[in-house]
């Protein structure tokens, strides 16, 4: 990462000056439950397989100009080493089998027909994970607010 840390996020996540060979996770740094949630999957990446970028470092849009605001802001987005974009839970559907910790995802999120499901239920935690995870949200500015 080329930026400073945002107020009150973990400097302690590998970024991809660190890892330049690893998958990139890129994730609200002004949203505190999404802090705690990348932060708990940095914990569970024994193998440095990830690096780990907010959305509002200057880096990504210099990086990945085909990555909305608007899009980051909806979802975290995962690049994988190939340059696949996987976003919501596409990317934890991709993560279940890179993170040995969440392989007890693999049978549920690779059942034949059920992506919709799992997109649709991303979909509601993103949306309204500044209502529901109040206690994690520190966000006094508005920036916090979706699109």
């Amino acid at each position: 990462m080329t930026g400073t840390p945002l107020q009150g996020e973990s400097t302690d996540l590998p970024g991809p000056v660190e890892r330049p060979e690893a998958d990139v996770v890129i994730y609200d740094g002004a949203c505190g439950f999404c802090r705690s949630q990348v932060e708990r999957l940095a914990r569970w990446d024994r193998r440095g397989q990830l690096a780990f970028v907010p959305l509002q470092d200057a880096w990504v849009p210099q990086r990945y100009p085909d990555l909305t605001r608007d899009r980051l802001l909806r979802e975290m987005v995962l690049v994988d080493r190939q340059g696949n974009r996987w976003g919501g839970a596409d990317a934890f559907r991709y993560l279940s089998r890179r993170i040995p910790r969440l392989w007890w995802l693999v049978p549920v999120m690779h059942f034949p027909g059920s992506m919709p499901l799992w997109r649709w239920v991303y979909r509601q935690v993103a949306r309204h994970r500044f209502r529901l995870w109040s206690k994690h949200d520190t966000c006094e500015d508005g920036q916090c607010r979706l699109p």
